[in-house]
């Protein structure tokens, strides 16, 4: 496998005391954060309802954020396929992938809330089903395909894409895989990269393996053979220079964050009388702590998954907007470089002249004792030549 690479995975998550026009304008100066930063790729969720997460297009987004960054990679995380046709779909990522000149991944999946799908008319049970409907339908437009497909959600009469895309052959596609192995089937079935978004619940973290395998699974049925360089990883992260720290500054946006999730669908219970980071941290939900925290969290996972290509921070928002800011940093300070091994020839050095201090020590002091004595003799000479 290569090295590990590092991003996001926005969903975003905003308070609904917040100014929502600032929120989407910080998620954007996220984005050119993280660029100057070095973090490799960001992941924008779509959603439509229950009021916290406020990008309903990750493509309208990534085309501003593209405009504002030079070399991070973005993902649509995911694009809710039965909620779209999938020909208007399939141009708009082509346009993006030209727009951005080859950055913008392709993320998808059935749709995560299921009032998205009820003002939409869309019977949740039939969410996934549909998801393979379109995505094979796009996979084809991408490969230059004429497709005429009738079905009882979209039609499609000699359908193609006038513009194909700018990577070749295609825009990496990722599917979505949480607790469900729907995910691991269809990746496994097109040999496409995994984004494994629930290794902070439970019943996720404990699916990870099992996801992989029924890929790997399906993919050998087909011949080809999965790579773990393709499979992303997604946990929560906040971090501070302390864990009293990192707790202060989220306790209450984790509390709002938690009544959310639960109003969407009961999942978190808390225990009464346990502090709300305890519990959470506690229960490997997520980091709320230091960047030595965030390492052992992320090697929790890879040891669990026996490695992957790519770990995904989830941004919380539960701080505020200079402790979020801060939290990245301290990120691609800290933890960044451990996994890359990035200050082993550093450390090496310092450990070479660390042994080596004596003589290197008798070599500068013998040196500069040379130093002094050639120019006193030289001096000395100049003396003579001018007395004679």
């Amino acid at each position: 496998m290569d090295k590990l690479k590092h991003g996001v995975f926005v969903a975003p998550f905003h308070d609904m005391d917040r100014d929502p026009t600032l929120a989407i304008q910080r998620d954007l100066e996220l984005m050119e954060w993280l660029d100057r930063l070095g973090f490799d790729e960001a992941w924008i969720g779509e959603h439509h309802s229950a009021g916290f997460e406020t990008i309903s297009s990750p493509e309208l987004f990534i085309a501003a954020a593209a405009e504002r960054t030079r070399r991070i990679r973005f993902g649509t995380g995911v694009v809710s396929l039965p909620y779209h046709n999938p020909l208007m779909v399939a141009n708009r990522i082509v346009q993006l992938n030209h727009m951005t000149r080859g950055r913008v991944m392709f993320g998808v999946g059935p749709g995560l809330l299921a009032s998205d799908a009820v003002m939409l008319g869309i019977d949740p049970a039939v969410q996934r089903d549909r998801m393979v409907q379109a995505l094979d339908v796009i996979l084809r437009l991408f490969a230059g395909e004429a497709v005429t497909e009738k079905t009882d959600w979209y039609e499609l009469v000699d359908a193609r894409l006038h513009l194909l895309p700018y990577s070749r052959p295609r825009p990496e596609v990722a599917v979505a895989s949480a607790a469900t192995p729907s995910g691991g089937r269809v990746a496994g079935q097109y040999g496409l990269s995994m984004l494994c978004v629930a290794a902070g619940v439970l019943a996720g973290f404990d699916a990870l393996t099992t996801n992989w395998d029924i890929a790997c699974a399906v993919a050998e049925r087909d011949g080809r053979a999965m790579s773990r360089d393709n499979l992303r990883v997604v946990l929560p992260i906040h971090l501070a220079e302390t864990r009293e720290a990192a707790a202060a500054q989220c306790r209450e946006g984790l509390t709002r964050y938690i009544d959310y999730m639960n109003n969407n669908m009961p999942r978190y219970k808390v225990p009464d009388g346990i502090d709300i980071v305890e519990w959470w941290t506690g229960g490997h939900y997520g980091v709320i702590g230091t960047p030595d925290d965030a390492i052992a969290a992320i090697r929790r996972l890879l040891d669990q998954q026996q490695g992957f290509g790519t770990f995904l921070a989830m941004p919380t928002n539960f701080a505020d907007w200079p402790a979020c800011r801060r939290s990245h940093e301290l990120y691609a300070d800290h933890v960044m470089p451990h996994f890359w091994d990035a200050n082993r020839a550093r450390r090496a050095s310092y450990s070479w002249v660390t042994a080596n201090q004596q003589e290197l020590v008798t070599k500068r002091s013998d040196a500069t004792r040379r130093m002094f004595d050639r120019h006193e003799a030289e001096e000395a000479a100049r003396k003579a030549a001018d007395r004679d």
